[in-house]
């Protein structure tokens, strides 16, 4: 039965008034339709001279143990196989561990770095690119469970529902190329994260602005190609024909929803033509596979590292890769210090130094922001979980470290400290939403000004707090 009559007029007027009060006129989304969309560059939000055009974020889901990688602790060595401490287990709570649990040493070997610090030896491509990065050993944030430590990472609270990170840029700043999303995500790993796509997912804001999946192996894209017997100007009248009839539906209904997704199907149709183009690794250069480590057609975060600096280059906003696998409890040889957790620094130090060494030389790192790290940091102790021999540590969230480079960073510097066992920030605490807030800031977007207004009031990626931390700047 068709939808008209009395009744489905009064619907249609009711929502278009609903989303016109709600969300257009009390917020940065009374622009116009382009804006909205972020077909073209937006200023919404941007006050501040700008530091970096792109973002690219390299997550390593599961946490890494980043007190074994940037922060030697000597008297940690020293203690190790004691019983940790009495004020650690006062009023704490763990995921894992048990009873009173015991110190545990750094089990691998140091180098010296570039910027002259220690790291771990398993590193050695990555150390000698510490000249070109901010090392923040501070960082801290509010929870220690994966899932919600994740959501609070990606889209500023611990539940489902609310923009992610790379969706707010693309609202506020939209794509530099129309023919590309301003938001891609890449995953290697073998696994989902766990909060899964909840962290590239556009909550309420309109839909056009989630982040794009990539794949490194097969179609990048999920039904980009025609259907066999369909020729492209088959599928162009289609898409005219499917338009006409979405924009029919938004004149009935005024529903952003249909304006974003008449957004996307044009955006698909564009990127028939420009993506198999921009993530043809087999084009480059032998040297190039060489400096990042990557094989075409793998699914791996080398690949995926060089598909972010070839998309960067080709206008994209935000690229963000997930690495699954640096869960490190220590339970079996697939989650512990001496097997897996060398295996997966194997997979990122060439991968990670490749992308500053290539970002830098074309010319890219001074306008692009390289972001690396995890949810929470990993415990100064022996998970231990039901007995096990093998090494680990539990989830941790009042410490961790983390890595930027490029885009206003400065060169070769340590931010802040841990105390002597790597339990607690001892100087320049930096919360999950200070580096949310600086993020932003660098990209030229005051973070209390990029606002959606929904429920009734406006929303943002901050929420309530996070600051700006300048001393992160060059």
């Amino acid at each position: 039965m068709p939808m008209q009559g009395p009744f489905y007029d009064g619907l249609a007027a009711l929502q278009a008034r609903r989303w016109f009060l709600q969300d257009s006129a009390l917020s940065l989304g009374a622009f116009a339709l382009p804006d909205l969309l972020g077909s073209d560059p937006t200023k919404r939000g941007r006050q501040i001279p700008p530091r970096a055009k792109n973002v690219i974020y390299l997550h390593m889901e599961g946490a890494p143990p980043t007190l074994d990688m940037f922060d030697r602790k000597p008297m940690l060595d020293r203690l190790s196989g004691q019983k940790c401490p009495e004020e650690f287990l006062d009023k704490e709570r763990f995921a894992f561990i048990k009873g009173h649990p015991l110190l545990l040493g750094h089990p691998h070997g140091w180098i010296r770095a570039a910027n002259g610090i220690e790291m771990c030896e398993l590193f050695p491509h990555l150390a000698q690119q510490m000249g070109e990065t901010t090392l923040v050993r501070s960082m801290f944030t509010d929870q220690f469970n994966h899932a919600p430590a994740e959501l609070l990472m990606f889209t500023g609270a611990p539940r489902p529902g609310r923009p992610s990170m790379g969706g707010w840029v693309s609202y506020g700043l939209g794509s530099e190329n129309g023919n590309l999303p301003a938001f891609v995500v890449m995953l290697s790993g073998g696994n989902l994260p766990s909060a899964g796509k909840a962290l590239w997912g556009a909550g309420f804001l309109p839909s056009v602005h989630q982040g794009c999946e990539f794949r490194s192996q097969g179609d990048p894209v999920l039904y980009l190609q025609d259907p066999a017997g369909y020729d492209r100007a088959r599928r162009e009248r289609s898409l005219r024909a499917l338009t006409d009839l979405n924009r029919a539906q938004e004149a009935r209904t005024g529903d952003p929803e249909t304006t974003a997704r008449i957004a996307q199907y044009e955006l698909a149709f564009r990127m028939q033509m420009s993506v198999p183009e921009a993530v043809d690794l087999a084009s480059e250069p032998a040297e190039v596979h060489a400096l990042y480590g990557t094989t075409p057609g793998e699914t791996s975060l080398a690949n995926n590292c060089l598909l972010a600096r070839r998309l960067i280059e080709r206008g994209v906003r935000f690229v963000q890769l997930f690495d699954s696998g640096w869960d490190i409890h220590g339970t079996n040889p697939s989650d512990d210090l001496m097997t897996q957790f060398p295996k997966k620094a194997q997979q990122l130090d060439r991968a990670l130094a490749g992308l500053l060494i290539d970002l830098k030389r074309r010319g890219l790192l001074e306008e692009t922001l390289v972001v690396w790290g995890g949810e929470f940091g990993r415990t100064p102790m022996n998970e231990e979980r039901d007995g096990s021999k093998f090494l680990g540590r539990d989830h941790h969230p009042h410490c961790y470290s983390m890595l930027l480079a490029g885009g206003g960073m400065k060169r070769g510097a340590v931010i802040g400290a841990t105390d002597e066992l790597g339990y607690r920030v001892a100087d320049n605490a930096i919360h999950v939403h200070d580096l949310q807030a600086t993020l932003l800031h660098l990209l030229g977007v005051d973070h209390e000004q990029l606002t959606w207004r929904f429920q009734g009031r406006d929303f943002r990626l901050t929420d309530v707090a996070g600051k700006v931390r300048p001393e992160l700047f060059a």
